[in-house]
């Protein structure tokens, strides 16, 4: 079966950054609904299209094809006191802007007596990033993952 829109499409894996060094790498196929669904990357998308089970490759992405450009203004220095006691580096915070429902996860980058410093950049934001993938499966996508623009799970159940 060839890969089209409204097909769920499994594969593995790795994601490295441009000098090869591995970001990420699944352990077991990860799935995603077929079709500008925003499931994946769309240049990894595009790529796949009209592929078959089997079908390797790798696409090389800029940072605005994946998590956009390193954003200065994303860093911020935070009251000591606005944290949990327990803050410690590496632990992640939803916040944003007063009067809007969006928000951003901040990741604690360094904690000292008087200021918590959090930082909303993606991790690999500023990347060049390399995704090379191998098609696993591909199967048509129930009438309920259209609608739900999003893969169910393996009995074609999901809770919403």
């Amino acid at each position: 079966m060839r890969i089209e829109k409204d097909t769920v499409v499994s594969l593995n894996y790795e994601l490295t950054d441009a000098s090869g060094k591995e970001l990420e790498k699944t352990d077991s196929p990860i799935s995603y609904l077929h079709g500008g669904y925003g499931g994946i990357f769309p240049l990894v998308e595009e790529e796949l299209h009209e592929k078959e089970i089997g079908y390797s490759c790798t696409v090389t992405m800029e940072p605005e094809d994946t998590f956009g450009e390193y954003d200065a203004e994303l860093i911020r220095v935070e009251p000591r006191g606005a944290f949990p006691e327990n803050v410690t580096v590496g632990m992640h915070f939803e916040g944003g802007a007063e009067g809007t429902d969006d928000f951003i996860i901040y990741k604690v980058t360094d904690v000292t007596d008087d200021t918590v410093i959090v930082d909303g950049n993606h991790p690999f934001a500023g990347m060049t990033l390399n995704f090379t993938c191998t098609v696993t499966d591909v199967r048509p996508a129930t009438v309920d993952e259209i609608s739900h623009e999003h893969v169910h799970g393996a009995h074609g159940h999901h809770d919403h």
